[in-house]
């Protein structure tokens, strides 16, 4: 008797991921997924969810991303991002791999540290979040990297809104810092 198997199987995993303590003891990302970060909300996902910023490595092309519609009306589109810990952040990388006509044309970072996870509750805030890195010109096809002395120091923050202005695509969002 001959049994057909199937050539591939699939695996899926739900729940939050809860890295190890000791893998904390150094900067790291503390936005990555591998380190517990999460999306929380978007304006919008027409191309692309934001969770794509928190995969490792770089994006392999323009679908592995964030990418917003053309917004034809005033405003800026926006999502809102948990860190895995609490965390000081001390440099942040912009990735616009693979985006070239259709990149964000300035980017600004709002951050808190913020004791509710209710996403609603967390959206509605976030407008009101102070600014963790000032309003940046951005390139496209370019990994902007942004260090100390241009990020406002806010102390421990667990949740993040990145504002991309007016739209666009990022491929990757990094926020290195150390837990506290």
């Amino acid at each position: 008797m001959i049994a057909f198997l199937p050539t591939r199987f699939r695996l899926r995993v739900y729940g939050i991921v809860q890295p190890s303590e000791d893998k904390f003891t150094e900067e790291v990302d503390l936005l990555a997924l591998e380190n517990g970060g999460r999306a929380i909300a978007a304006s919008d996902e027409h191309y692309g969810n934001p969770w794509a910023l928190l995969r490792p490595g770089r994006g392999i092309n323009m679908g592995d991303g964030w990418e917003t519609r053309r917004r034809r009306v005033p405003g800026n589109e926006w999502c809102v991002l948990a860190l895995g810990k609490r965390g000081r952040i001390s440099r942040i990388i912009l990735d616009t791999a693979h985006y070239k006509g259709n990149y964000p044309d300035r980017c600004l970072i709002q951050a808190a540290g913020a004791t509710l996870d209710n996403s609603k509750s967390l959206v509605n805030q976030s407008l009101f979040w102070e600014t963790l890195l000032p309003e940046q010109k951005l390139k496209m096809d370019a990994i902007h990297t942004f260090d100390k002395d241009q990020i406002n120091d806010l102390g421990p923050i667990t949740h993040v809104r990145v504002n991309i202005i007016p739209d666009g695509g990022l491929s990757r969002v990094r926020l290195f810092g150390r837990v506290e």
